[in-house]
């Protein structure tokens, strides 16, 4: 039992392109909107599942994008206390929880890009991405992991050339591989988002990965870099 299960789950760009409400977090009692924190789903056997596209029917309980939070609460039995309280009943917390919401958290993010590629939305190549950052045509600046670092050093200079903000610049928390898989084509290091919404929605979901995970998902001189760290509410 999933939101993410179907392909169209991913797409849900309600939560993206307009205000958005906010929940409380269970586990710390802190708000947020509902695209940066995590809401679980109890299943029809009781147990607990995450529901990132935030679709599935019924009562909700929303945490905190911190799986270092979450994994300390279950492993002291706050959690199972928490959504017991929130469901209003008995809930069964899977032992895996944690690792459901990381791997879905990455599918959600990588399926978004390709989807925005799909679109016409990204761009790749040194030289077109280093001419189209210089221009100011590129709206969300993206480095995989495992990027070298001369390469994005001069990516990153081109998008400031562009007036480009460095908070728009983004190392993934996956490697060139995993993009390259997520977007069919080889050897993806670096690309760049051409379409303001689209990155806006690409930022939310890799955010929201990035914090479960315990990484900033940003990169910039003298900036916190995720890719030294891949480490694998109610309503």
């Amino acid at each position: 039992m999933s939101s993410d299960d179907t392909p169209d789950a991913v797409i849900d760009d309600r939560a993206r392109d307009g205000p958005m409400p906010e929940r409380k977090c269970i586990l710390t009692g802190a708000h947020g909107e509902r695209a940066s924190l995590i809401r679980l789903a109890l299943g029809p056997d009781g147990s607990v599942w995450p529901d990132l596209a935030a679709k599935l029917p019924g009562r909700g309980a929303w945490i905190v994008a911190d799986r270092a939070v979450l994994q300390t609460a279950m492993a002291k039995g706050k959690l199972k206390g928490a959504v017991a309280r929130a469901f209003k009943g008995p809930a069964n917390v899977p032992d895996d929880l944690t690792d459901r919401i990381a791997a879905g958290l990455e599918r959600r993010s990588l399926d978004r890009l390709g989807l925005e590629h799909r679109a016409g939305h990204l761009i790749f190549g040194a030289d077109k991405l280093n001419d189209w950052c210089r221009s100011g045509r590129v709206h969300l600046l993206l480095h995989a992991a495992d990027a070298a670092e001369d390469g994005m050093s001069k990516l990153n200079q081109a998008f400031r050339a562009g007036e480009g903000r460095m908070e728009a610049v983004i190392r993934l928390p996956a490697g060139r591989d995993a993009l390259s898989r997520a977007l069919g084509r080889e050897n993806m290091v670096h690309s760049g988002v051409t379409d303001g919404k689209a990155a806006a929605r690409i930022a939310t979901d890799v955010a929201r990965w990035a914090a479960f995970l315990g990484t900033s998902g940003m990169t910039s001189d003298g900036r916190d870099d995720p890719g030294r760290r891949n480490d694998e509410g109610r309503e």
